[in-house]
């Protein structure tokens, strides 16, 4: 299922293809990553999307997962995030994917300008 999802690409075509829905969450991870939670029948899915909606990675889990530890599984050496992630029961990847922790480092990329920006908890940035 995760995999039919992930070939749609785009988180528009995904969320119409998976039909029935509740949006449970958007956590904006910095300027270029994204992680919209939803639950479909009995699953929670966990949709990550660069800036554009383009889909990166399909998770599935049965229960919530927690944000940060999510974040601690993608990146476990970074010590702002913590937590214990329930089991990931499906996982799919696009072309889109990379290394998330590529984009908390201090140097990373920003389309702000450093005057008008501020690191958000983990790495990443997000406008004053």
């Amino acid at each position: 299922m995760v995999e039919d999802l992930a070939k749609t690409m785009v988180l528009g075509a995904l969320l119409e293809k998976l039909g029935d829905y509740e949006l449970v969450a958007h956590w904006p991870q910095g300027e270029f990553h994204h992680d919209v939670v939803v639950r479909a029948g009995a699953r929670v899915l966990v949709v990550s999307t660069n800036c554009n909606g383009g889909v990166k990675e399909v998770l599935a889990f049965d229960e919530m997962p927690d944000r940060w530890a999510l974040w601690h599984h993608r990146c476990p050496t970074n010590a702002e995030f913590s937590g214990d992630l329930p089991p990931i029961r499906a996982r799919a990847v696009t072309e889109h994917w990379f290394d998330p922790c590529a984009l908390l480092a201090d140097d990373a990329r920003s389309e702000l300008l450093p005057e008008h920006r501020a690191r958000v908890r983990g790495g990443g940035w997000c406008a004053r």
